[in-house]
């Protein structure tokens, strides 16, 4: 698939944002796979997702490496190389230094020993991070959710599309077997018609510190601000300086929505695939919500939403309780199926899931132990969802969330998101990805850019 590589010379620029940190290994050291048929990987962003999710999920291959890392915090930067580093020292037995920094992960994407990347950065920065690098040829695994707007999210899709590049959202709940068979036997009638699909999701607490503190040295704020207006630096709006904890970032609206994009679009995933509208979204949506009303951190609070889709189901969204535990309900005219992750974290900070941790309910067990036949709907099957990137990277077959389902899955939860803002019902053409007649639900579909940071 790739030829074998020459090396880079040996040079560190750190002023320029780049530091190089070469070493030639024997190829004897990663066994049988040779350098040509090997997956070369950079990680971008290389903080809490991708350290305990990321790149475990891809450096436990044989013919996969991990080659180089960015971060534009030099620190986190230096403990990413050092993680892959020991983690494959210890893999070979044998001291291994093969890890090249790059603080501009612009420098990473122009890396030609580089096949594919890890984009595992803040939510803002997704959807141009991706577009850049299917610009460079690199084939991607984008963490979700894919944009921080519907446009940069369609722009995203478009410039996948066009490149011819393999690109998989995070979404690894596909991945895993209980979501798959809850949404085959909804979609092969084992409920019966289906009506109803309840989305519960954790919530997020208000607070966070506002006042101003020092740049932490050898973080450049600026381009983590990326895109987004420039705002003082506080360690709240940002990531920890110690840890990795779960960051204040994803409590702050000038990089994300919240919870409804952050939990939501795996769950609202999840009902697309039951009902087969994964190409399309919902013609109605109405929304209410609390939002935070001092402190730092201000993403929406508790919120309770409700949208109608073409077939004639009713999607609705809320913030889970005891009562009602994190996870998707689908109800139809001659019964339920509720499916969680279980007892399942992709990070240690996870929130945590109340009430069940059971994965998979039915109204009558019936339902759950029958069997689909030969010429029912059976959908696309993956059991490891970094593998299934993996394996799309090498066949250049379709991976099982590509770019346009991940883009409508995101544009699901904005919709919702947007509606909670505006407190009134919104009427959406999802062919056109236009609100009907409403200049000003349209304004929201995009955010202006901060120089140089355009897409």
């Amino acid at each position: 698939m790739t030829t074998r590589r020459s090396f880079l010379k040996q040079s560190v620029a750190l002023g320029a944002g780049v530091i190089l940190a070469p070493t030639i290994v024997p190829s004897s050291l990663f066994g049988k796979n040779a350098p040509s048929n090997r997956i070369n990987i950079g990680a971008i962003g290389v903080g809490r997702i991708s350290r305990d999710h990321d790149m475990p999920g891809v450096w436990k291959h044989d013919d996969v490496r991990i080659i180089a890392v960015s971060d534009v915090d030099a620190n986190r930067m230096n403990q990413g190389k050092e993680l892959v580093e020991q983690y494959y020292t210890k893999k070979i037995n044998k001291p291994y230094s093969g890890v090249s920094m790059y603080q501009d992960y612009r420098d990473l994407l122009a890396n030609k020993d580089v096949d594919a990347v890890l984009i595992s950065t803040p939510d803002h920065w997704h959807a141009k991070n991706a577009i850049d690098a299917v610009r460079a040829g690199k084939d991607v695994y984008l963490q979700k959710p894919t944009s921080l707007t519907i446009e940069e999210g369609r722009m995203m899709s478009n410039a996948v599309n066009a490149s011819g590049r393999i690109l998989q959202i995070g979404s690894q709940q596909r991945s895993m077997e209980q979501f798959r068979i809850a949404c085959e036997l909804v979609r092969n009638g084992r409920i019966g018609d289906l009506k109803n699909i309840e989305i519960r999701l954790p919530g997020d607490p208000a607070g966070g510190n506002p006042e101003e503190m020092p740049i932490p040295k050898g973080f450049d704020y600026d381009m983590w601000l990326g895109p987004t207006p420039y705002k003082s630096y506080t360690e709240d709006r940002a990531h920890p300086q110690q840890g990795y904890g779960r960051p204040g970032w994803l409590r702050c609206e000038q990089f994300g929505a919240g919870m409804i994009t952050g939990w939501g679009t795996h769950h609202f995933d999840i009902a697309h695939w039951a009902m087969g509208t994964e190409y399309s979204g919902p013609i109605e949506i109405s929304a209410t919500a609390e939002f935070p009303t001092s402190g730092l951190w201000n993403v929406h609070g508790d919120f309770s939403t409700e949208m109608l889709y073409g077939n004639g189901v009713i999607v609705r969204g809320t913030t889970n309780t005891k009562e009602k535990p994190n996870g998707v309900l689908f109800e139809g005219t001659k019964g339920w199926i509720f499916v969680s992750r279980g007892d399942y974290k992709a990070s240690a900070n996870d929130p945590t899931t109340t009430g069940t941790s059971k994965a998979l309910q039915a109204s009558d067990s019936k339902i759950l132990t029958s069997v689909i036949g030969e010429n029912e709907i059976h959908l696309y099957r993956s059991s490891d969802h970094h593998t299934n990137w993996l394996e799309s990277i090498r066949t250049r077959k379709p991976n099982i969330t590509p770019a346009e389902v991940a883009h409508r899955s995101c544009s699901a939860c904005l919709l919702q998101n947007i509606a909670m803002k505006l407190n009134r019902k919104l009427y959406w053409n999802p062919v056109m990805e236009r609100f009907k007649n409403d200049d000003e639900a349209n304004s929201m579909l995009s955010r202006p850019y901060r120089a140089p940071y355009s897409i």
